[in-house]
């Protein structure tokens, strides 16, 4: 039984290990976005106040691990073997989960699933012991907390209505003060702000730290607790007063509050979220140390130990954990996928969106814009003209460099401090309010009220914080449903079932790890995607399409080659594969395409008309790519509707074609690869033996029809790849000219110089 013991531990001790780097990966955005998108603060710095106030927080949390303990079920119901096997269930399922969101980039509540979690492997014991028992299903109650399972529901609910609502009506009263030029208002205005924001910061460390430390005692947390509206006050004054003196020595005092604010939110992170790591492994070596100073029966010893209020987690323990998580923090590459999310829907400039709109989102969208063209009907134009100058952003008027931050210092600031107001007056209401839920949302509001969601982004960005708040609800369900079946497993499998579910998640986090990995390699290889920022001469834009270019031609005669291939041996999957590759890469070619209104504001003034062979050249590279597409989908449509296979001549035919293109399309590529553009003439001339074959086959299959033909699904298709393949060699043919005309314009742009 010792060994069991032992080797639980260690497996406890390792799964709480990961599961702190996994659930860090994930809640980083917390408290890191408002930093990093307003650039305030340098990002060395803002990692340094963030990994201060982790460990801080990570000391501050020892009076938070009641939760794992005894928070969602009644440890006296249930015996030290029952408990294990809940505390194993939780972890590998909270491991799972979190690093699944991680890889796609999602951010979750890692205190929804851990409660979660801990809720379905109590259900699922419980159930099992009423089932071998006593047979009555209402005792389950007794079993577990419903009410604390009951506060986290309404939790979520009421952290994204108040969060949005708060967030958006403080961003829009800050910008009508300051406008996008707060520098000019700084040292009236500032003064005030600065004295608000600083207490509010101070206030949510008090109640959210101090209140909750091991080694304070009962009488000063009292005194806290009776005196917070002096504190607030006592607060403000002193902060206006620290305000004004930084302001007058010449002090960005938003920047203050963003370090500080940054601080703080690390904080409360790792004082209130450090439990849905390390809780449930150090409850379950708690109970192992109960069990074992019993010297009780496993399955019939119960833990009525661990619902004292009296156990708390040692310190060093703490400590230890506060350095994992900082550690994690600062090499954590998902983590950066995940502040990503938050940031491309918060960010003050349209481009690429992460998310696709959907129908509520459209809906949304088009159903403010009524009540906004109603307000502004009955609003005098005086008044509106008005606000709408302390909108106006100068920002969207200049040319952007690569540094240009997401948002202002304005709206970080907004976003630290009512986060932490939020979240510190929800503890001090005894309301469990997640900080992913707070922060997120408050940042969705902030980016509303400050119109970064205009009617360019707004139907994208409505759908993206649907996706995510979708997917908290999503987090709870999974946990519960995880940890449920797990339980199950591992009480009626023992030893061989928790022995399989360490190596399917280890085989798990190893693919997730390779397959995210190999996610960014492509992303940062990613040669469509059109570096606007890098983009400046017309040098620069020759090299950018020469590259686009010979990489569409290369990639287009390969798929050729493999649709007509998979076509003639009625392969499906590789149909199906070539098919999705194909999408894919028209999706890379439209994400091209939202960079272009960036990409000419960034060009200096004598490459501007040049970029006009760019544009064309990409209209032209996407009309070959949908072609392509065409073939493909007919193709793959024909085979996997179990239609006849092609006869021998039309995939010989169809194989020429192949050859005659490929053959073309290597010419094409290495011109464009080398930049080597003497010899255009002559492969601009193929384009007419090209078109004869095809128009040969074309007569040669109508012939067939009138005479042998039988399958008209054979015909059909033949015709359609004929044809979209004729339309693929006319709009190479028109690229090609292009690039001669735009070879011609070089030549007298530099005479002119």
């Amino acid at each position: 039984m010792d060994n069991y013991l032992y080797l639980v531990i260690i497996t406890l001790i390792t799964l709480g290990i990961i599961d702190l780097m996994v659930g860090v990966s994930n809640d980083a955005v917390n408290f890191l976005n408002s930093a990093i998108g307003s650039k305030a603060i340098p990002f060395r710095l803002i990692m340094i106040l963030a990994s201060a106030g982790i460990l801080c927080g990570a000391v501050f949390s020892s009076g938070m691990m009641e939760i794992a303990r005894s928070g969602i079920y009644i440890p006296s119901m249930f015996s030290f073997n029952d408990v294990l096997i809940i505390f194993l269930a939780v972890m590998i399922t909270d491991i799972i989960l979190l690093d699944v969101f991680n890889y796609f980039g999602l951010p979750t509540s890692t205190t929804v699933s851990i409660v979660f979690e801990l809720l379905g492997g109590a259900v699922c014991l419980g159930l099992y012991k009423i089932a071998t028992t006593t047979g009555d299903w209402s005792s389950l109650s007794q079993y577990i907390n419903t009410e604390k399972a009951s506060e986290i529901v309404i939790s979520i609910l009421l952290s994204v209505v108040l969060s949005f609502s708060v967030g958006m009506a403080v961003q829009y009263v800050s910008r009508l003060i300051f406008t996008f030029q707060f520098e000019r208002k700084m040292k009236s205005f500032g003064v005030f702000f600065g004295g608000v924001a600083l207490a509010a910061i101070s206030y949510f460390i008090i109640i959210k730290g101090l209140k909750t430390v091991t080694f304070i005692d009962k009488a000063t947390k009292d005194w806290i607790n009776t005196h917070e509206l002096l504190l607030i006050l006592g607060s403000f004054v002193l902060f206006t007063a620290f305000s004004f003196i930084l302001t007058r020595l010449k002090i960005n005092i938003l920047k203050v509050i963003i370090g500080i604010g940054t601080f703080a939110l690390a904080l409360s992170f790792a004082g209130n979220d450090l439990v849905n790591f390390i809780g449930v492994p150090v409850a379950a070596i708690q109970a192992i140390g109960f069990f074992q100073a019993s010297g009780g029966n496993p399955e019939t010893y119960m833990m009525d130990e661990l619902g004292s209020a009296d156990i708390v987690a040692p310190v060093w323990i703490l400590f230890i954990s506060g350095a994992i998580m900082i550690i994690t923090l600062w090499t954590s590459k998902k983590a950066k996928s995940v502040i990503e999310t938050e940031m491309s829907l918060s960010s003050q400039d349209g481009g690429t969106e992460k998310f696709q709109p959907n129908t509520l989102s459209r809906w949304i969208v088009r159903g403010f814009l009524s009540v906004g063209n109603a307000i502004g009907f009955l609003m005098p134009r005086a008044l509106q003209s008005r606000l709408d100058r302390s909108f106006e952003n100068e920002r969207t008027t200049k040319k952007k460099t690569p540094d240009e931050p997401m948002f202002d210092m304005v709206r970080a600031s907004v976003n630290l401090m009512v986060a932490s107001s939020l979240i510190a007056l929800g503890t001090s209401m005894k309301l469990p309010l997640s900080t992913t839920y707070v922060t997120f949302m408050v940042a969705m509001g902030t980016a509303f009220a400050d119109r970064a969601w205009d009617r360019e982004s707004a139907v994208y960005r409505v759908s993206g914080v649907f996706h995510v708040i979708g997917g908290w609800f999503f987090t709870a369900a999974c946990a519960f449903a995880g940890a449920f079946i797990i339980a199950y497993l591992l009480k009626i499998g023992g030893i061989i079932t928790f022995v399989g579910a360490l190596v399917l998640l280890a085989i798990l986090l190893v693919f997730n790890a390779k397959s995210h990995k190999k996610k960014v390699a492509e992303q940062a290889k990613k040669k469509l995607k059109l570096a606007k920022e890098d983009i400046h001469t017309l040098q620069q834009v020759t090299e950018a399409s020469s590259n686009q270019i010979s990489e569409v031609f290369a990639k287009s005669n390969i798929f050729y080659k493999e649709i007509i291939d998979g076509l003639i041996k009625n392969d499906l999957t590789s149909l199906s594969m070539n098919k999705k590759l194909i999408k894919k890469f028209l999706r890379d070619l439209d994400s091209t395409n939202d960079n272009l209104y960036s990409f000419i504001r960034n060009l200096d003034d004598s490459s501007a008309k040049g970029s006009r062979f760019y544009i064309m050249s990409l209209g032209y590279l996407q009309d070959i790519v949908e072609n392509l597409y065409v073939i493909a989908t007919n193709a793959h449509n024909h085979v996997d509707n179990n239609h006849k296979p092609l006869k021998d001549y039309q995939g010989n035919d169809l194989r020429l074609v192949a050859d005659e293109l490929g053959n073309w399309y290597a010419e094409v590529y290495n011109m464009y690869k080398r930049r080597e553009f003497l010899k255009i003439d002559n492969t601009m001339k193929q384009r007419d033996q090209l078109q004869k074959v095809i128009n040969n086959l074309v007569d040669k299959q109508i012939d067939h029809i009138r005479t042998t033909e039988n399958s008209p699904k054979n015909a059909k298709l033949y015709f359609s790849i004929l044809l979209e393949t004729n339309e693929l060699i006319s709009s190479t043919f028109k690229l090609l000219r292009l690039n001669k005309e735009f070879e011609e314009f070089k030549i007298d742009n530099k005479k002119i110089k």
